[in-house]
């Protein structure tokens, strides 16, 4: 369940600082795993709301027409 204060920019944010990390070797093999299960997590969060919003924008144009 992801966290009720996470924005798409936010989540944005979090992904490229964790391929950034990936990139530099900042982070352990240890840390490794999490860092892919959390960036999994948040590729599925940006996903839902982008399909939200494409939803969203869909319906208004609708209406408008």
């Amino acid at each position: 369940m992801m966290e009720n204060h996470l924005t798409y920019e936010s989540a944005y944010a979090e992904l490229q600082q964790i391929a950034a990390d990936i990139e530099n070797e900042t982070i352990t093999v240890d840390q490794l795993a999490e860092k892919v299960k959390r960036a999994a997590l948040l590729i599925e969060y940006c996903q839902a709301r982008l399909r939200s919003t494409e939803a969203e924008v869909s319906k208004i144009i609708g209406q408008l027409e």
